[in-house]
């Protein structure tokens, strides 16, 4: 070997450091991307924390401390006893039925109605389009309590208190669904229809054959917003329900918690039962709940 090659330094291939981009492609910063995981896991701790701490308590036998500090949240025996307890107290069950048919006919009445006038308000033309979009602006503004005498005076005039239609109806097509599939609809590009409309298609057959099947996410984000809205209502079923046999789950629990006040594992199975449908549906659903905020593009 030569004085030159002993004497020549060793040349080392770089290593590239790992990086962290966003969605624009620029560098994430260390420190920046700890403050992200940071503030993620306190809005986790904030939202799931209590829901965490409920289930753990409905599963919590009798001997054990639901209020030790700092809070446990693993049952040392963990019992499916206070589940039971709540079944044989409050007809918990048939609450639950009547609430899922009321949430059923919610869904289905915002989802059918909001997307018929969701179209309407975005594709056909006529007159006092834009005075009709005003007005569900401007129902949103209205709160439902300042209306609720009207409603209930209303049903009472129809023969519809005391039955779970008249729990449906007044929010069978809610403002902000309409709203949002108006948007939805806005924003699928109007050759496509126009193409249909050149071919024979009359609106009905481009309704359904074409903008609805492009606007599934928003029907899913509508369908989820009147589910969880029909049920967790518990102000209007509690005013035009009078027969315990036609009560929601909401109502029962509030029955359960005024009974048992001071048995918090009895009413954190209750809770439990109320939130689980809420859970499933939105995991069923989220796949298509999250591809609706960007409603309206089409796929080639």
């Amino acid at each position: 070997m030569s004085v030159i090659e002993r004497t020549r330094p060793v040349q080392h291939k770089a290593v590239r450091e790992p990086r962290v981009t966003d969605e624009h492609g620029r560098r994430i910063r260390v420190w920046e991307l700890v403050l992200r995981y940071a503030l993620l896991l306190i809005v986790l701790a904030i939202t799931v924390g209590p829901f965490v701490w409920q289930l753990s308590t409905s599963l919590k036998g009798p001997t054990e401390d639901i209020y030790s500090s700092p809070p446990t949240f693993l049952p040392e025996h963990p019992t499916l006893h206070n589940y039971k307890r709540v079944a044989d107290t409050i007809p918990v069950w048939d609450y639950a039925f009547n609430s899922l048919k009321v949430a059923a006919g919610n869904v289905v009445t915002n989802c059918v109605g909001s997307a018929l006038a969701g179209y309407a308000l975005a594709r056909l033309r006529y007159r006092g389009r834009r005075a009709a979009t005003l007005v569900f602006i401007l129902a949103m503004l209205v709160p439902v309590e300042g209306i609720i005498i009207a409603q209930f005076t209303t049903m009472r005039e129809l023969g519809l208190n005391n039955t779970l239609i008249g729990v449906v109806l007044p929010g069978c097509i809610g403002a902000m669904n309409v709203l949002l599939m108006r948007n939805a609809f806005l924003n699928l590009p109007y050759e496509i229809e126009e193409a249909a409309f050149v071919d024979g298609a009359n609106v009905w057959q481009r309704f359904l054959r074409i903008a609805l099947p492009s606007v599934k996410g928003t029907i899913a984000v509508v369908a989820i917003f009147a589910f969880m809205g029909a049920w967790d209502d518990f102000l209007w079923p509690l005013i035009v329900l009078s027969d315990p046999s036609k009560f929601t789950l909401t109502i029962g629990l509030n029955y359960l918690h005024g009974t048992f006040a001071n048995d918090e594992r009895l009413v954190a199975a209750g809770t439990v039962i109320a939130v689980a449908p809420l859970i499933a549906l939105f995991a069923c659903l989220q796949r298509y709940f999250f591809r609706g905020v960007g409603e309206g593009a089409v796929k080639g």
